[in-house]
């Protein structure tokens, strides 16, 4: 069983989140969750999940503020860390180090143990500082997986583009899924 760190950041796209929390719990894989203050707010501003269905998705969750979650801790073995929106100030805090909260110091752990990290950034359009923060974090191994949904799969709706997300990040997990239609000549 994988064990993964989903942390939900105050970017617009919280579905992504909620919608990869979604599949994670139909394949049994253990989750640790955070979600930041203004992402609660973002939750409940763009989706009808109230906060409390978000963390039921999950196995265990924690608190933004939380520096002594289990998570924070190199000794706490997990196989991933997905950011997912991610926004720009979380970016800019993993990108340079500045572990200040549960999210950007779980990053943190996942990058100084060689573990996989998958960032989602969700903002447009980008200032060059957006694209250096992405590239520090990339050359340390981190992987950027920005929301720019595909169309080659004939998206009919907007849920197909949030599956088209989710799913290229679960095919970067390894998990099968059928999300959406992958490419064919």
């Amino acid at each position: 069983m994988k064990r993964i760190v989903v942390a939900i950041t105050g970017a617009s796209g919280v579905i992504y989140g909620i919608r990869l929390l979604e599949e994670l719990k139909k394949e049994n894989i253990e989750t640790h969750l955070i979600i930041s203050d203004i992402a609660k707010d973002i939750i409940c501003y763009e989706t009808d999940y109230s906060i409390e269905d978000v963390m039921q998705l999950s196995n265990y969750h924690y608190e933004e503020k939380d520096l002594s979650a289990v998570i924070n801790s190199g000794s706490f073995s997990f196989d991933c860390t997905i950011v997912i929106p991610c926004s720009m100030k979380t970016l800019s805090a993993i990108s340079n180090g500045y572990g200040d909260n549960a999210i950007t110091r779980v990053s943190d752990v996942t990058l100084k143990e060689k573990r996989t990290l998958i960032i989602v950034p969700r903002e447009t359009p980008l200032r060059t500082v957006h694209l250096e923060n992405m590239t520090r974090i990339s050359r340390e191994g981190g992987i950027i997986l920005p929301a720019m949904p595909g169309f080659y799969h004939k998206p009919e709706k907007v849920d197909d583009q949030v599956n088209f997300i989710v799913g290229k990040i679960l095919d970067i997990l390894k998990i099968n899924n059928n999300l959406f239609t992958k490419w064919k000549q």
